[in-house]
């Protein structure tokens, strides 16, 4: 289907472009929230990766998915900001009370919907490399070799950063688990 579209887009139907757009605009952000970690710029980073896409849109070579060749662009982009920023995002904080949920707005949530609340916030609080291979991997449930194609990273890389991510997302559940007496279940084990 995407082909489809690309097509279209080469042949000079602008408004084809709009297919992908709406098609990987989510995930895209997701990956760029994953990385710079402000809603914001990951809209900035995901707006200036569309233009990109369909600038160069003419040098994909179909060796890979569309998908793999877009959220490549916008990994790399998103780092590019994030190196301009030159911030340290890898921030433990011990007092978490101004972002913890009152107990009487849980009422309203699953455990479901509170573990990924939980979950994402402790994404926030990693790395940006270790959030997005955290993210790729379990939540996106992609391969190591798709991984290694969306964000060039060799193989023994990421599984390093997944190791790393799960012990750093472990310790910070552990402490919210510890402040809450919640449980966020076995799959970070």
């Amino acid at each position: 289907m995407d082909d489809i579209y690309i097509q279209k887009v080469l042949d000079g139907n602008q408004d084809a472009f709009r297919f992908l757009i709406k098609k990987y605009k989510d995930l895209s952000y997701s990956y760029a929230m994953s990385i710079v970690k402000d809603e914001f710029i990951a809209q900035e980073v995901l707006q200036t990766s569309f233009i990109k896409a369909y600038t160069k849109l003419n040098t994909f070579k179909k060796n890979s998915k569309f998908s793999t060749w877009l959220y490549r662009i916008v990994v790399n982009e998103a780092f590019k900001v994030l190196n301009k920023r030159k911030k340290d995002f890898l921030v433990y904080e011990e007092n978490t009370e101004s972002n913890e949920v009152g107990i009487d707005d849980m009422i309203f949530k699953t455990d479901v919907e509170y573990q990924q609340y939980y979950i994402n916030e402790a994404l926030k609080k990693l790395g940006a490399k270790e959030s997005l291979a955290l993210r790729l991997f379990y939540l996106e449930e992609h391969t190591i070799n798709e991984i290694t194609d969306i964000t060039g990273w060799n193989k023994t890389n990421i599984k390093v950063l997944l190791h790393r991510g799960r012990n750093n997302m472990k310790k910070i559940l552990t402490m919210h688990d510890k402040n809450n007496k919640q449980t966020f279940g076995e799959w970070m084990n």
